[in-house]
C-alpha cells in the first residue's frame, strides 16, 4: 500500500485484481486534476470500461458517456464520448510520459481533453509535449498491467469504483 501524502489529490481506482493508487499533479495540470476529482466524486467513472488497451503502450478509459454500457453497440462507441462538462485546455509540461503516468486522452485538437485518460504501460516519450500528464501510479501498477488487451477488448475490464482518497 502506498503512503498517501495528499489525500485530496490522490485517486483510488478499484480494479478486478485490486486498488490502483494515483497521485494527481495539481501543481502541473490543475484543471485536469480538478476534473478527475469532480467526475470521481460524482460517481461518473464507476463501472466505466477500459475501451482501448494496447500491449506495450497504454490502457485508456474514462468515456463516462458510453463506457459503462453493457451492450456491445455502446462498448464499440466507447472512446467517442466525454462528460457533459466543457473540454479542458491543454496543460502541457516538461513531465515525460513514463511508465505509470496518467495522460489526458483527446482528439486531434490539443484543447479537447474531457473525461478520458490513459495509463502508460511503458515509457512513451513520443507523447511528450503533446498530451497532458496529470498524475502517476504510486501503487498497484501490477493491476494496471493485468488489464485485458484489445481495441476494444471482447470482455473489457472496468473501473469498479473511482474515489478521491480524502473521501474514502
Amino acid at each position: 500500500m502506498a503512503e498517501i501524502k495528499d489525500p485530496e489529490n490522490t485517486i483510488l481506482i478499484e480494479l478486478k485484481d485490486g486498488t490502483v493508487t494515483i497521485e494527481l499533479l495539481p501543481d502541473v495540470a490543475p484543471k485536469h486534476a480538478e476534473r478527475m476529482k469532480e467526475l470521481a466524486r460524482a460517481g461518473q467513472y464507476d463501472n466505466v470500461c477500459f475501451h482501448r488497451v494496447i500491449d506495450g503502450f497504454m490502457a485508456q478509459t474514462g468515456d463516462v458517456e458510453h463506457g459503462d454500457m453493457e451492450d456491445g453497440f455502446n462498448i464499440r462507441r466507447a472512446g467517442t464520448g466525454g462528460s457533459d462538462l466543457p473540454d479542458l485546455p491543454a496543460e502541457f509540461s516538461k513531465l515525460p510520459h513514463d511508465r505509470g503516468t496518467l495522460g489526458a486522452a483527446r482528439s486531434q485538437n490539443p484543447n479537447s481533453a474531457n473525461s478520458q485518460f490513459f495509463i502508460n504501460f511503458t515509457d512513451n516519450h513520443f507523447l511528450n509535449g503533446q498530451y497532458t500528464v496529470y498524475g502517476r501510479v504510486i501503487s498497484g501498477m501490477k493491476h494496471v498491467d493485468a488489464i485485458t488487451r484489445g481495441e476494444p477488448p471482447a470482455n473489457p475490464d472496468r473501473m469498479i469504483s473511482v474515489k478521491v482518497a480524502a473521501d474514502a
